[in-house]
Order: C-alpha cells, then structure tokens, then sequence
C-alpha cells in the first residue's frame, strides 16, 4: 500500500464528511491508500460520522474508537501501530490541513530520500496574539534546544516513512517533537515543506494558550531524557559534586579563618554565627542528595530490560 492517512479527531462530527470527501478527491486513481479515523473519545456523534463514511467508502476508511479522550499522542501511536502504508501521512481533523498538499509530501519521502517531512504554516489564519505570537517563541525555543531547524514543529500535517513510525514511540503529549524523537532514533533526513493553512470553518479550537507552557515542560523533558536518559550519573553526579564541593570548600574556609584569628588573637564571628556556614551545610547535603540521585538512576539504568535495545536499520550476513 502506498498511503496511510491517520487522522486523529476529537469532536470534529461538522468536518469530517467534507475532509474524508476531499481526500477521496484528491488521492483517488493516484495512489493505494488508507484514511484511519482515531475517535480520541468524543462527546457528539462523531463516531456515528465516521461509521457513516465507513459505510460509504468502505474499501478506504477504517476505524479506531478510545473509551475516552487520552490525547493526540494516544490517536497517533495507535495509528501507527494500524497503518500499512509505505508512507504515513498525519493530519488533523479540522480542514485547516489540506489534502492537496500530501501528493507533494509523499514524493518527497518516496523519492526525495526524507525520512520525515514536517509542514511549515508559514502564512497562518489564526489570531495573532493567541496562536501566531505564542507559536513563534515556542518554535524559536523548539529549535534551540533539538537543532532542528524547523519553522513548525508543532504542526499537524506531516509525512513519515514507514520505518520512522515503526521505530519511534509516542506517548504523553510528545506529539509535538516526534521530529526530534526520530532524529534520536538516527532518522536524519528530517525536512520541511511550505504547506497552505485553511482557516477554521466549523467549531473552534481544542487547544488553548496553556499548550505552550505544557509544550516548553515536554520539550525540556524529552530534551533530558534523550540526553541523561541512559546515564542520569552524567547529570545528577555532576551538578551533586560540584554543589558538595563548594558546600565543602566553604566550609573548610571557614573553620581556617577562624584558626587564623584566633592564632593572630583577633577578634572572630563563632562558625555557627555566620551565615555562609548555613549556606554551606545545605550545599553539602543538596550536593549528596543530587549525588545519591544520580547513582540510584545509575542502578535502575543498568538493571532496565531495554538498556540494550539498539534499533538495526539494516543487516548483512
């Protein structure tokens, strides 16, 4: 199969007819594919929509159901986990994406050689302070912190190759840096492509502007953990022995100070009396504490089932 469509919908019952309708459109007597519809626990009659464009394009549309709404990163693993196509396109369910840009996105992972191909929204229709001003910070600080120059990380219409989407694992509300849990996985050929951007026609919006600070605590998270994942002694045993041995070298300062005066017979502030002293004790025991942290991590690590689970991209005998 060539195409794998997952579309993941949350109350969405007005635009599904009209997305499914224009993706028929677009991609038939083109290419083999599939829609996958992952009803991430709607309230309305969504499902019923969807059980209807089942019925009418049965050989196209296929189905998945959540008891209750687990979020956008749930709908796309289980998507990915169902598709059989070669290449994988991801969409959202509100017709802001268009279907007439996923011809231009599989040619560039079937014969560009890209592993994964993100949109660039580059001219928005939504509100400048809400969602244009707010996503151009998050994306500038999305850049920083994974290398990857992309203008729009957070956006919903992009394509993978099979092997990408069958390597990685998304979960929580990691969705927004699946480019950069692929680049982790060795996928290295990540591009972008200037996609159109329709305005909203039905309902409104299912993200507010709390995202973005729910984006920067992911971004950071996924950013330790590709990074300190495997060996959390680098971080926490690094950052514990400096703290101790500041904390230590205050203290030993200190106490030589007071030798000093004394043995001069000048007057002196007792040890305990000054506040530098307090200061130090908690850097001695912030620092083993970090220090104590850092090998308890060490020890979970080595003793973890997957410590040696290294994804093969290929093999030869």
């Amino acid at each position: 199969m060539d195409l794998s469509i997952i579309i993941s919908l949350y109350n969405e019952e007005e635009s599904l007819p009209e997305l499914v309708s224009w993706l028929c459109r677009t991609l038939d007597n083109k290419y083999d594919y599939e829609v996958i519809l992952v009803d991430d626990g709607s309230t309305d009659s969504s499902w019923k929509t969807v059980l209807k464009q089942k019925e009418l394009h049965p050989s196209r549309v296929r189905a998945i159901r959540f008891m209750r709404n687990y979020g956008k990163s749930a709908a796309l693993y289980c998507g990915f986990e169902a598709s059989r196509g070669e290449v994988i396109i991801t969409m959202d369910a509100d017709l802001q994406d268009s279907p007439e840009e996923i011809p231009g996105l599989y040619e560039m992972i079937r014969h560009g050689g890209w592993d994964l191909v993100s949109g660039w929204k580059k001219r928005r229709k939504d509100n400048i302070l809400t969602k244009n001003f707010p996503s151009r910070i998050y994306n500038f600080a999305a850049r920083v912190v994974t290398g990857l120059k992309l203008h729009d990380m957070n956006c919903g219409l992009k394509a993978y190759s099979r092997d990408v989407v069958k390597n990685v694992e998304v979960y929580g509300e990691m969705h927004r840096y699946i480019p950069y849990i692929a680049k982790n996985a060795g996928f290295l050929r990540i591009g972008e492509k200037i996609v159109a951007h329709q305005p909203r026609k039905y309902g409104k919006s299912k993200f507010g502007v709390d995202r973005f600070m729910k984006g920067f605590l992911d971004l950071l998270s996924i950013w330790f953990l590709s990074r300190f994942g495997k060996r959390p002694m680098h971080f926490f045993g690094l950052i514990g022995t400096l703290t101790f041995l500041i904390g230590f070298g205050t203290s030993i300062w200190l106490i030589i100070e007071k030798i000093s005066a004394q043995a001069r017979g000048l007057n002196y502030r007792p040890v305990t009396d000054q506040p530098l002293f307090y200061v130090s004790l908690v850097a001695l025991i912030i620092g083993m504490q970090l220090f104590l942290a850092g090998f308890i991590g060490e020890i979970i690590s080595r003793n973890s089932s997957e410590r040696n689970v290294y994804k093969i991209r290929e093999r030869i005998e």
